[in-house]
């Protein structure tokens, strides 16, 4: 009697399944709400940042830093860009992973306006000024900057000689590049505020680098050279021009003595000549005499008589004795 058909029936245990209540649903969604609003409702803007709130897809309100309150999503949701942060675009070469350089050709090489090839690298620094602009108005403002950027820095450069822009030219260059590229992008109303442009690195191709160096090294040596003869001529022609002037005194005090002593002459002779007239014998005599006391004290003298009695003649034979010798 062991068979299947004598074997007792199989007792199922009842599963008692508790009634669901409503209030337990709603406390349920209620939990999940609260899981999906709290972390969604509070958000915190740094202090060199801006809250841009968007409601439905719409600008909202800006919010300063700070902790804040807003909608979940899909209802609101905010952006933080950094509004004090100094960005970089660089043109003309990229900064890679571990500082080093890597040139981009297509934008660094610029025809100048004497057609002259230079190769330039440019860095515009800039940061926010209008974040909801910034975040709405322009899909890509790396590109629009960088694109903006090069084309303002190639109409410059062209229109200047390629000695202007290696050298005295740089400064203006910069302050004409970073005036045209914000009057461009206030056109696109981009929300960018250009710090600052600088000239990184503006040099000729590597092909021909040679020989511009020689052409820099010859001006160089022609600017000191003539330098050095403008040093030479500032230190001669004054010192010329005081020789002449002491010349020209000289000359004019030497003209004015001749002219006094001529003027003197003349006098003394008309006055003379006047007394000659009123008695020609005793002023030619007292000429005479003035005449023969000047020269004979300095000469050596024989008076002989006119018929040289009691007079010995002496014949002097040392040479030289004759010298000033005056007879009478």
């Amino acid at each position: 009697g062991g068979g299947p058909a004598n074997r007792p029936p199989f007792d199922i245990p009842q599963i008692k399944v508790p009634k669901f209540k409503p209030s337990m649903f709603w406390m349920i969604v209620g939990l999940l709400l609260l899981v999906w609003i709290i972390p969604g409702t509070f958000y915190f803007v740094e202090p060199d940042e801006e809250g841009v709130v968007v409601t439905f897809g719409d600008f909202s309100r800006i919010t300063s830093p700070g902790m804040h309150f807003k909608f979940p999503s899909p209802i609101e949701h905010v952006s933080t860009p950094k509004v004090k942060k100094v960005r970089r675009a660089e043109i003309g070469f990229r900064t890679v992973q571990g500082g080093s350089l890597q040139k981009v050709p297509a934008e660094s090489l610029m025809l100048t306006g004497d057609q002259n090839i230079i190769d330039i690298n440019l860095v515009v620094q800039y940061k926010v000024r209008d974040s909801v602009a910034y975040l709405f108005n322009v899909r890509r403002i790396h590109k629009l900057l960088r694109n903006v950027s090069e084309t303002v820095i190639r109409g410059i450069v062209g229109s200047r000689k390629i000695d202007e822009a290696l050298t005295t030219g740089k400064a203006t260059i910069q302050l004409n590049a970073q005036e045209y590229i914000q009057k461009l992008l206030d056109k696109h109303d981009s929300g960018i505020q250009i710090v600052t442009i600088q000239l990184q690195d503006v040099h000729p191709p590597e092909q021909v680098a040679a020989a511009f160096k020689d052409v820099v090294s010859a001006r160089e040596d022609k600017e000191r050279m003539i330098n050095e003869a403008q040093g030479y001529r500032n230190a001669v022609i004054p010192e010329a021009r005081g020789q002449a002037a002491q010349i020209i005194r000289a000359s004019e005090a030497y003209r004015e003595e001749k002219i006094s002593k001529a003027e003197g002459d003349a006098k003394r002779f008309m006055s003379q000549y006047n007394e000659y007239k009123k008695a020609p014998s005793i002023t030619r005599k007292r000429l005479y005499l003035d005449t023969m006391e000047e020269i004979l004290p300095s000469m050596q003298k024989f008076i002989m008589g006119k018929n040289k009695q009691g007079v010995l003649p002496i014949l002097p034979l040392k040479k030289g004795a004759l010298d000033n010798v005056t007879g009478r």
